[in-house]
């Protein structure tokens, strides 16, 4: 996992920042997406004319896979950019209906990082929004196109951007009867995927700790399923406890020093806490019934998590020291694999009803509930950490396989996410932060 050095956050002036003129409403229903030009960053010498091209064309893939954005073919641009440090000819780009331009430089400093230097312009209302400088090695060039869409996204839209992320995930290969399922990791794109384990062992349910350095998963390297941590930065892996039984469906807590999970007993599964300092473990849940998948709420008072205690996989919610269990799933189906949303406002959920699974989200009080995808096994939503998109694994009827896939929170913009072979599980990093990995 590579560095981002630095980002200076400050505006580069040309023009004094616009006010926020220039927004697309992500709360309406169906927003239309937002015309944007961006012309490939001017490099300082030739050497740099490739890296410019390339960070170009990551925004634009960044900002059209948002659904928000419509990149504008670079073939239909009438006017070069020559130098960014120049205002730019505005009336130019409203011909060829621009509401937004990005124009940008990169070069090559004394140290050897490669800097972008990037302005978004307001084509319509004839000022800069934003204006600011990212650096970074120049194998980061991705993390440095990553980063500045992330930040054309919040000056338009006013919610935090999701590209500079990580997607951790099990690469599937082989026959049904064989299957070799391999911890692997990728960039939110699809780009730079890596296989974190060999195969030698079956791998299920990874998840990233709050700063995407650790993840915890289950395994089978030995006679029975556990949990292991697996540190990315230095490629350890230790198994969590010594349980007598099997263990599973571990996550972390909002500050990354505990790890709720499921521990089997004689047929019987119940939820417990283990402290990652003192590695003291506490008993959450002593209901007969199989309870599971617990999932923390983003203020880390809430754990919400399935049981069949109802006679079928319902989704209930406790306070994290276990008190104040209560059902909040009802209807028709079965419901399970919860997970808040970043943002607290919504669970999602995977529904089985009438031989179909689909995605479905609700308040945490179980009101408005709603289908966000159908299919006939759409199952395991993971949120992005701005709580505006859902990934989830998707497999087609028939054996073919599975795939990952995004969807809007609002059932708009289904994508898939390409992956080397199929692939299952995935789960979305928080942001990564300025130095972290």
């Amino acid at each position: 996992m590579k560095k981002l050095i630095a980002i200076l956050i400050a505006f580069l002036a040309l023009a004094a920042p616009a006010q926020a003129a220039l927004q697309v409403d992500v709360t309406t229903p169906n927003p239309q997406p937002l015309p944007i030009a961006i012309p490939e960053f001017v490099p300082t010498t030739p050497a740099e004319a490739q890296a410019g091209a390339n960070i170009a064309s990551v925004i634009r893939a960044d900002l059209e896979r948002s659904g928000l954005f419509k990149p504008i073919d670079p073939k239909a641009y009438v006017d070069k950019i020559t130098n960014p440090n120049v205002a730019p000819q505005l009336a130019n780009w409203r011909v060829i209906n621009a509401q937004a331009l990005v124009t940008g430089a990169v070069l090559t400093q004394p140290d050897g990082l490669l800097r972008a230097e990037f302005r978004l312009w307001d084509v319509y209302g004839g000022s800069q929004m934003i204006g600011q400088r990212v650096w970074a090695s120049p194998n980061d060039w991705r993390r440095i196109a990553h980063k500045i869409s992330d930040m054309i996204y919040e000056a338009v839209t006013g919610e935090k951007g999701y590209f500079d992320t990580r997607i951790v995930f099990i690469s599937e290969s082989g026959p049904a009867i064989k299957r070799v399922k391999r911890l692997a990791i990728m960039d939110e794109d699809g780009a730079n995927p890596i296989f974190l384990t060999r195969g030698d062992y079956l791998v299920l349910t990874p998840r990233f700790n709050p700063t995407a350095q650790m993840i915890a998963y289950m395994s089978y390297i030995g006679t029975k399923p556990r949990v292991y941590l697996f540190d990315i930065e230095t490629g350890r892996q230790e198994m969590l406890g010594n349980f007598p039984n099997m263990t599973f469906s571990p996550r972390f807590s909002p500050d990354g020093n505990k790890v709720v999970m499921s521990l089997e007993n004689a047929g019987n599964s119940d939820i417990f806490l283990m402290d990652l300092r003192s590695r003291a473990v506490t008993r959450l849940t002593t209901d007969p019934a199989i309870d599971t998948a617990p999932s923390f709420s983003p203020d880390g008072r809430q754990i919400i998590f399935e049981s069949d205690r109802g006679g079928a996989q319902q989704i209930y919610v406790m306070n994290a020291d276990g008190t104040g269990q209560r059902r909040v799933s009802f209807g028709s189906g079965r419901n399970s694999t919860p997970v808040w949303s970043p943002r607290g406002d919504m669970i999602a959920f995977t529904k089985q009803d009438k031989g179909r699974f689909n995605i479905c989200v609700m308040r945490p009080d179980g009101t408005g509930e709603r289908v966000i995808t159908s299919g006939w096994q759409d199952e395991g939503p993971t949120w992005a950490p701005n709580g505006r998109v859902l990934m989830f694994t998707r497999s087609a009827q028939g054996g073919r396989g599975s795939e990952i896939w995004s969807v809007d929170v609002t059932g708009r913009n289904e994508r898939r996410v390409l992956t080397p072979g199929n692939a299952s599980d995935p789960a979305w990093s928080p942001l990564i932060t300025n130095g972290g990995s």
